[in-house]
């Protein structure tokens, strides 16, 4: 995932450098002489047409042509859009990390963020999504990480935001998942017998993702962990907040074991 994150980095890249270098020309062009507002017209209408190969060629001409416009830093943004639309997530995210970088100021900025944040929610959707079935303790929670930072901008630095909301929205989940994936990674060590790793993968999902959902499991495995190291006070403190913070919870009552057949010690996944 890295290496193709970074050739797809080094292929924007590319593609601005020799669209700056004018290596782009051909006496074929037929964009030549046209205009900053024709070259835009018609990446925004290839854009709409979802002809986002075209789109994008015509965008990075708009900019090498004419940096200093006012289309100039539209066409930057909407490149990103682009690239994301086609599902080219590190091309997508590279383009919004360079206008971030180039435009902080921006009026629209809030906007690349959003898109920054998307981009890599998307790609997180087959790592913490729960939609494949790969083990999750292989999955990279990195584009869930990076999707929150960027939600995170938006809902900090700009309140009044229209994509506020729904970034609001998404960090919700996302902080679910990523709670998730570390009470994963513990429950796998607590089941291998490394009592101290589940512990320290469950401690970091309390502290770090206290309102999340996942923590109940967390909790568990805590009791579960430190009753396996002969901690009885850590474990009777662990299970005295899991009783407090889950008084109905699915792992003491209903279908699972009952308070009184010390449920921390038959409790199964």
């Amino acid at each position: 995932m890295v290496r193709r994150s970074l050739a797809a980095i080094l292929m924007l890249i590319l593609g601005w450098t020799l669209a700056s270098c004018g290596m782009l020309k051909d006496d074929n062009d037929e964009t030549k002489g046209w205009s900053a507002a024709k070259l835009y017209s018609e990446a925004k209408s290839n854009l709409n047409d979802r002809n986002f190969t075209t789109a994008i060629k015509y965008y990075q001409k708009l900019e090498a042509r004419y940096p200093y416009g006012r289309f100039a830093q539209q066409a930057q943004i909407e490149v990103a859009y682009a690239h994301y639309k086609d599902n080219e997530t590190a091309l997508a995210i590279a383009a919004a990390d360079r206008f971030i970088k180039m435009h902080p100021g921006h009026p629209n900025v809030d906007y690349v963020y959003y898109l920054k944040g998307l981009a890599n929610f998307n790609e997180d959707l087959g790592i913490l999504g729960f939609i494949s079935n790969q083990d999750m303790t292989e999955r990279d929670p990195k584009a869930a990480a990076d999707a929150f930072d960027a939600f995170n901008e938006v809902a900090k630095r700009f309140p009044d935001s229209k994509y506020t909301p729904d970034s609001v929205a998404r960090m919700k989940y996302l902080v679910n998942a990523l709670a998730s994936h570390e009470v994963h990674v513990a429950r796998y060590y607590l089941k291998r017998g490394a009592y101290v790793a589940a512990v320290n993968r469950a401690q970091y999902a309390l502290k770090t993702y206290p309102q999340a959902p996942a923590n109940e499991e967390g909790l568990v495995i805590l009791v579960k962990s430190y009753d396996a190291l002969g901690m009885k006070d850590l474990r009777d403190d662990a299970e005295r907040v899991m009783l407090k913070n889950f008084p109905n919870s699915r792992y003491v009552k209903g279908d699972g074991p009952r308070r009184d057949t010390s449920w921390w010690q038959i409790w199964n996944w």
